[in-house]
């Protein structure tokens, strides 16, 4: 099974951005760090762009942030990205005549909504600057 990737290739999108807020960065370039193709880029950054996370010009490969990174939270990310798809997916195919097919649903609903509650409290207190604070020490520690 493959693991969805568009949230943390959207933030590599916007930490790489940052990172290299100097040079030009067309999506070909982008592309690259991510190892992916181009239009994905372009896809992503437009849905970053539309809930003004990202300044785009057509024309100019200097794509940069519509915010500080600070102000710029995890959770702007995600919901830039999947909009209001939750974190957790059901299994939707159970038997609804079955006793425990159609209940166990219903209860795994509840936690589920827990989950989504607490993953998205903790994502609106993770900035951008965090996550590239972080990156920052990784690389001191590799020294």
């Amino acid at each position: 099974m493959k693991y969805p990737t568009k949230l943390s290739d959207a933030i590599h999108i916007l930490a790489f951005i940052a990172l290299n807020s100097n040079e030009d960065l067309t999506s070909d370039s982008i592309a690259l760090s991510i190892h992916t193709h181009p239009s994905y880029v372009r896809q992503l950054m437009s849905a970053l762009k539309k809930e003004n996370l990202l300044i785009t010009t057509q024309g100019r490969a200097k794509p940069a942030l519509a915010r500080a990174a600070q102000e710029i939270t995890l959770f702007d990310i995600y919901k830039a990205i999947e909009g209001d798809k939750p974190l957790l997916h059901q299994d939707t195919h159970t038997n609804p005549e079955c006793g425990v097919g159609i209940n166990i649903q219903l209860t795994i609903r509840d936690v589920y909504d827990i989950v989504q509650e607490e993953a998205q409290k903790a994502m609106q207190k993770i900035s951008l600057q965090e996550i590239l604070d972080r990156y920052k020490q990784k690389l001191i520690n590799l020294k």
